[in-house]
């Protein structure tokens, strides 16, 4: 028996490194035959994580088939907005009565779902209760590096969030559970839209004060969404919600933040993203977020204000401008 984890960028091929290192074979799809050789052949995907030596235990292939045949897990690390494309095809071969664990974060675009209802939509009915969702502050590279991490794993079906959790726990990586899979989802994917935010008032050279302000009223409107959903708002108290938005806003890992630092440096955002070379959730997920407020009828004002610096070419300095100059009102 062995994981099967689908999709090689950087959280994919530490989520495989951990599975490996804890005991479990695991088999990697990805599309590019050129890093699927390269892992096989050098133990080591130069594109996402160069320099880290993976273990003997983890394979690469490009056969959906042959990776999730006879898995114990499935592991879903595919970018949101690429979920669709890549598993819409392939949705009837998903081995059955296993956990199908999905450690991507966002909000699809056009349809507005989150992973959660974007699997729900895609996968036939006989795999619903097996669905995990794991979020958490969790850096790529930390992980590989062996440095403490906790996360959550949310399911609707306790049984299998304990599965899951026996599945990644190690002496360096900690799973708790929850069944709180909307609270999770939304602070899995909110987080990235905040941290642009934080990162543009670092790039336009604010101070710790501001930082502080974005983190805790970002929280505070990422809270009112989940809320609207049905999340419990206790979750954004945990891993799933502080955790992952401390994390992101503030880690000199973060490629959201990074990109909001750019933009706050006058970058324009095709050259940010050019220079980044990997997938940023929250630049695509600002876009989704902001229909979606304005869907539920939840007011989200530096959702708002990123939407329109990424996809209106707002100045940066004029966002802040407007955040600051809102009608005074109660916390």
């Amino acid at each position: 028996m062995h994981v099967a984890v689908l999709g090689g960028g950087s959280w994919g091929t530490a989520l495989a490194d951990l599975l490996s290192r804890n005991g479990r074979p695991v088999r990697l799809w990805l599309r590019d035959e050129a890093v699927c050789a390269q892992i096989n052949e050098a133990h080591e995907n130069r594109r996402y994580l160069p320099g880290h030596a993976l273990p003997e235990g983890l394979s690469a292939t490009t056969s959906f088939d042959e990776a999730v045949v006879e898995a114990e897990a499935v592991v879903v690390v595919i970018p949101s907005q690429a979920i669709r494309g890549a598993l819409g095809p392939v949705a009837e071969r998903f081995p059955e009565g296993v956990p199908i664990i999905a450690a991507s974060k966002g909000i699809e675009n056009d349809s507005l779902m989150l992973v959660a209802e974007l699997l729900t939509e895609l996968l036939p009915e006989r795999h619903h209760p097996y669905l995990a969702f794991l979020s958490g502050p969790s850096f790529a590279k930390e992980v590989c590096d062996q440095q403490p991490t906790a996360v959550t794993v949310a399911a609707y079906w306790p049984r299998v969030a304990e599965r899951a959790q026996a599945l990644f726990t190690t002496p360096y990586f900690r799973a708790y559970t929850s069944t709180d899979v909307i609270g999770v989802e939304v602070g899995g994917a909110m987080k990235n839209v905040i941290a642009i935010a934080a990162g543009a008032a670092d790039g336009l050279g604010f101070g710790h004060n501001a930082r502080a302000a974005l983190i805790t009223r970002g929280l505070a409107e990422i809270s009112r969404l989940g809320v609207a959903l049905g999340a419990n708002p206790l979750t954004f108290m945990g891993l799933a919600g502080m955790g992952d938005l401390i994390l992101t806003c503030t880690g000199g890992l973060s490629r959201n933040r990074r990109v909001g630092v750019a933009l706050g440096e006058g970058h324009t955002l095709e050259h940010i993203l050019g220079e980044l070379g990997m997938v940023a959730e929250g630049v695509k997920t600002s876009l989704s977020a902001w229909q979606l407020s304005q869907r539920v009828g939840v007011e989200m004002p530096i959702t708002e204000q990123i939407f329109r610096l990424l996809y209106e070419d707002k100045p940066a300095r004029q966002a802040v401008s407007d955040l600051m100059s809102r009608d005074p009102r109660s916390e």
